[in-house]
């Protein structure tokens, strides 16, 4: 796509007013910052961004190659200069660089969005409107007083997302997922789905994957937890990681196939991409949306069926979130052990009712028992996440799926975190082993693999 339809998608439609009233000297006033600064001053700001950012699209060479952005970048700061000097416009230095950086946001990035998305504090943008733009920080949401000029102007920043993926969003379409160049997740939806205009929300993308140190360090799980985690994998056991909207799934998931040996071959599949393996061996598959006809819609299940065609060592499906379940439950108990999933579930009997609900989408026509029977051959373990009062995420239960009583699939809870109080707003509270070895040990242990009995809290209960 050429720089200029890139930009003109980009740059806010306003009127240009006259510039801020000429001080001493001749040259025109200093503008001061918007933020603090009395409408009319910040509309002088805005104006002034526009007219300087109209003309510098104006002058700008249509078949610059905007791939190549530092060239770009530099190509637009020496325009911006001179039209500062033709305009004898008085910036201080913080003034010019903060204006120079808005103006290529608008020009090459995300607009508004940018300060945000380069903040590392940030894990969610969410965008309700022109006008209300909020951010999860630390697991807490708070507003900012970041905004668009306009509902037009956003559409154009969803547009500049969406175009380049070969999709489109109208009325026709008024909802699509997307992913940035840099791997975050992002959904819009407008009107007329949408009743107060077009949201935005963007689940930023960690650059570097968060590993089982770091999670020990904040306090997301315990070492112990960890280590029983680590056999778990190393044994090809299959692991399901459970959790509500916004619990860290994916960013668990990633972290246990962090302990996949190097010499397996891997197949990801997910419907955007977000799992980041460091092993050599890993074929990642995508999902694909039907086009504007509603053709050529590949889906996470017809992708499932297809990996077991590809010789894979372990399947990784990012979500089940439908029939895909039948064909991973299938493929977990027919030789592809060591496999994972995610799932929206809070708690891990939910977690059960749910796959058993998505083997019914599937259109099998079982006996709810014949189902529960394939759902406890096939699955190992549940892995519950949570996100509690005080936005913190973290692993509240590891549950050992154990086999069938009657009608019931039966399970132990291995670990379980157990909260001791509250103090200054946050949680205070341990997962503890509860005692209780699982029966999948004798898999761990023809692995090669020797678990202490301290880490199910055996010996510490016998010195208590």
């Amino acid at each position: 796509m050429s720089l200029l339809r890139r930009i003109e998608k980009g740059t806010p439609q306003q009127s240009v007013t006259p510039a801020a009233p000429a001080g001493p000297g001749g040259t025109e006033a200093r503008i001061p910052r918007p933020t603090p600064a009395p409408a009319s001053l910040r509309d002088t700001y805005r104006d002034l961004k526009t007219r300087i950012q109209n003309k510098l699209i104006d002058e700008l060479d249509p078949t610059m190659d905007v791939s190549r952005q530092d060239e770009v970048r530099r190509t637009i700061r020496e325009m911006f200069e001179n039209i500062l000097a033709e305009e004898r416009i008085v910036l201080s230095r913080a003034e010019r660089e903060r204006l120079f950086e808005q103006i290529v946001a608008e020009i090459l990035g995300l607009g508004p969005l940018e300060p945000l998305l380069a903040d590392p504090t940030i894990t969610e943008i969410m965008v309700n409107g022109p006008k209300n733009v909020y951010v999860e920080r630390h697991g807490k949401i708070e507003r900012t007083n970041v905004t668009f000029e306009s509902e037009e102007h956003l559409m154009r920043i969803i547009e500049r997302i969406i175009a380049p993926l070969g999709r489109r969003i109208d009325e026709s379409v008024p909802y699509q997922d997307a992913r940035l160049p840099d791997g975050s997740r992002v959904n819009a939806i407008i009107p007329p789905l949408s009743l107060i205009g077009p949201v935005l929300t963007i689940r930023k993308f960690y650059k570097i994957p968060l590993t089982a140190e770091r999670l020990v360090e904040i306090g997301s799980i315990t070492a112990e937890a960890v280590e029983f985690l680590k056999a778990c994998v190393q044994a090809k056991l299959n692991i399901v990681v459970s959790g509500g909207t916004g619990t860290g799934k994916t960013t668990f998931l990633n972290m246990l196939s962090a302990f996949i040996p190097n010499d397996e071959r891997i197949i990801t599949i997910e419907n955007a991409a977000e799992l980041q393996l460091q092993q050599e061996h890993v074929v990642p598959l995508e999902s694909r949306p039907p086009n504007i006809e509603g053709r050529g819609e590949v889906t996470i299940r017809d992708l499932v069926i297809n990996a077991l065609r590809m010789r894979p060592d372990r399947i990784i499906v990012g979500e089940c979130r439908g029939p895909e379940a039948f064909d991973m439950l299938q493929a977990m108990n027919t030789g592809h052990e060591g496999s994972m999933t995610t799932i929206h579930a809070n708690s891990p009997r939910d977690a059960l009712a749910r796959l058993e609900n998505m083997i019914l989408m599937a259109g099998m026509d079982l006996p709810h028992r014949a189902i529960r029977e394939q759902i406890a051959s096939a699955l190992d373990l549940i892995v519950q996440l949570d996100r509690l009062r005080d936005g913190s995420r973290k692993v509240i239960s590891i549950t050992a799926i154990e086999g069938m009583e009657g009608d019931v699939i039966t399970m132990s809870e291995i670990f379980k975190f157990e909260i001791a109080g509250y103090e200054n707003g946050k949680v205070i509270g341990r997962l503890r082993p509860t005692g209780i070895r699982p029966k999948f040990m004798d898999k761990i242990e023809a692995a090669g693999i020797h678990l202490p009995p301290t880490i199910f809290g055996i010996g510490e209960r016998m010195r208590r």
